[in-house]
């Protein structure tokens, strides 16, 4: 069952990762910290994404396997070539960060991969301004009535979310 919780988290999880990253530090092991939770971004966005589309996500954490996934099933997401191409890493950086007390996260590869996943989280509208599809004012009708009335006062963020679970059903009502 798709469920718009995966997508907070996952912005939420990018956001701790942003606030250590700004946060001087005195020991390199810190940005192990925020790799892991980018990683953890990824992977809540690929999962509830392909929750939206009725498949059963495995439980894994190779973002490789979810990319496949998401190509394969047709998931309404938007993958940067960035992460596609980084997948491998940011698999890596789930266990490596955690468990492996002899890994760094190199500060170059995590500068890239902050701002690399925020342009995959914008462009997939994990965030707190309205996409860009509801510039059409049309689009933003169908999808609400999409939605059970209880579900239709909501934030912009929740909003951009429910238009991941329902946007083939909006296009089919146009």
């Amino acid at each position: 069952m798709c469920d718009i919780r995966l997508f907070r988290s996952a912005k939420m999880d990018y956001e701790t990762a942003a606030m250590i990253w700004r946060t001087p530090y005195n020991d390199e092991m810190i940005l192990n910290n925020a790799a892991y939770h980018l990683q953890q971004a990824v992977e809540k966005v690929l999962k509830g994404a392909l929750e939206c589309v009725g498949i059963t996500v495995p439980n894994t954490h190779k973002i490789s396997k979810l990319v496949k996934m998401i190509s394969d099933h047709g998931a309404n997401l938007i993958l940067t070539d960035w992460i596609d191409d980084h997948s491998e890493m940011l698999g890596e950086w789930e266990a490596q960060t955690r468990y492996d007390m002899d890994f760094l996260v190199e500060k170059r590869k995590l500068d890239a991969a902050m701002n690399e996943i925020r342009i995959f989280l914008d462009v997939n509208g994990i965030k707190d301004e309205l996409r860009e599809e509801f510039r059409d004012a049309a689009v933003k009708e169908r999808l609400l009535e999409c939605l059970p009335e209880s579900k239709r006062e909501c934030s912009d963020l929740e909003l951009n979310c429910y238009y991941i679970m329902f946007k083939k059903k909006i296009g089919d009502l146009s």
